[in-house]
């Protein structure tokens, strides 16, 4: 019977960890100019109180949830993320990943989704701000293909407070173009996703995969 060595047993454990220490940095978000981690945030209701006699300004805040009554307990996660979907010009329904639902999160993880090639489509989350001020939260994922990082997405979500009805916020990011071609097409990626903030809170972090064809 063959034994593995303890030299080879370590050069393994190593390797792991140098390879999860690359995907931490991968999924690092970019620096804000600037910007310094707050540790003595204001409420919702005293954000909402400020400049009370400016109507546009109120107006604005209240777009991102910011108003007197708003704020909800500070119970359990101050974000959570719901949705992560993809849609398309050329595909008549939305392809919705649960991100609360690790059922479907294994699924997407196992079983690739098919994205068409070269077509135009977005990808968008939805999420909840359930108490407080999030600030400066940011969609990250990384695709590997083999192991090879391929591409790295980055955008700004935004700030947000809770809304003032309880419902979900959703934001759509900038139309893509997925790649065409014989090589493409053939096997399939890898992505990991991530939602963060400013302050460093990581809101959902998971995997999924996807697969180019020549239809959806």
């Amino acid at each position: 019977m063959s034994t593995v060595s303890p030299t080879a047993s370590i050069s393994w454990v190593y390797a792991l960890i140098t390879e999860q220490q690359h995907e931490d940095e991968d999924l690092k978000p970019s620096d804000t100019p600037g910007y310094k981690v707050n540790q003595n945030l204001k409420s919702v209701d005293e954000y909402a109180k400020m400049d009370a006699n400016d109507e546009s300004l109120k107006r604005w805040k209240e777009s991102l949830g910011i108003a007197e009554g708003a704020a909800a307990p500070a119970e359990g996660p101050q974000l959570t993320v719901l949705t992560l979907e993809l849609e398309s010009p050329t595909l008549n329904r939305k392809i919705v990943i649960d991100v609360q639902n690790p059922t479907q999160l294994a699924e997407a993880k196992k079983n690739p989704i098919t994205i068409k090639e070269g077509v135009e489509y977005n990808a968008l989350i939805t999420f909840k701000v359930n108490h407080g001020i999030t600030s400066g939260v940011r969609y990250i994922q990384v695709v590997k293909r083999a192991g090879i990082k391929v591409d790295k997405l980055e955008q700004m979500v935004g700030s947000y407070g809770p809304h003032p009805e309880g419902k979900p916020y959703s934001k759509a990011f900038p139309t893509e173009e997925s790649p065409s071609g014989m090589l493409a097409r053939s096997g399939s990626y890898g992505v990991r996703s991530r939602v963060i903030d400013d302050d460093g809170h990581i809101y959902a972090d998971f995997e999924w995969s996807f697969k180019l064809a020549k239809e959806w």
